[in-house]
Parts: C-alpha cells; sequence; structure tokens
C-alpha cells in the first residue's frame, strides 16, 4: 500500500454493506480521504460501513477523531460500523479512548 487511503466498495447486497481500507497511518490526510468515502457510501444508502485496518500500522489523534466523526455520521443514519482486522495495539488505543463502544470488532 503506498501510505494513501485505499477504499473499495464491497457488494451492495442485501445488508448495503461497504468496505473502506484505510491506510498504514491514519491521520489527517488519510482520515479525510476515509471519512468522504463513508459519508459517499452513507449517502447511497450503505447500512453497514466495515473499516479495514490490515494495513494500519499507527493511529494518531487527528486518525481517532476522524473516526469518532464517521460514527456519528452513521449512527445518525442507522447504520453499523465494523472494525476489521485491527492490530492489538490499536484496539488497546481504541479501548481506551472509548472508541471501541461505538463499533462492532471483527
Amino acid at each position: 500500500m503506498d501510505g494513501d487511503a485505499t477504499m473499495n466498495a464491497a457488494g451492495e447486497s442485501a445488508s448495503k454493506q461497504a468496505i473502506v481500507y484505510a491506510s498504514d497511518y491514519l491521520n489527517k490526510l488519510s482520515g479525510e480521504k476515509i471519512e468522504r468515502e463513508c459519508k459517499t457510501r452513507l449517502q447511497e444508502g450503505c447500512d453497514e460501513l466495515v473499516l479495514n485496518f490490515s494495513q494500519t500500522e499507527l493511529v494518531n489523534s487527528v486518525g481517532v477523531s476522524i473516526l469518532l466523526g464517521i460514527i456519528d455520521s452513521a449512527s445518525s443514519r442507522g447504520a453499523r460500523v465494523v472494525f476489521s482486522d485491527v492490530k492489538e495495539d490499536t484496539v488497546e488505543l481504541f479501548d481506551m479512548l472509548g472508541v471501541t463502544k461505538h463499533v462492532v470488532l471483527a
């Protein structure tokens, strides 16, 4: 991965799920890309956002703030947010900050 967020929408199946891939470093620039993609998918009627963190090594405070905004946007539209393939140290960060209370970890 080149350091930028890579977004892919997956299967507009019955659940209207969208998968968004985070970059290796979730900061302001990559976070804003993810946020735009998530908002687009929500506007298209997505009811489940899956944020894939398989390539993510580091999340800074701005990245966390952007994720909270995504969670809030999804919640206001009745959509579920799933964080997938999150590394253990990132899960610990999300736990400590209370982020995991608002998402499903897969």
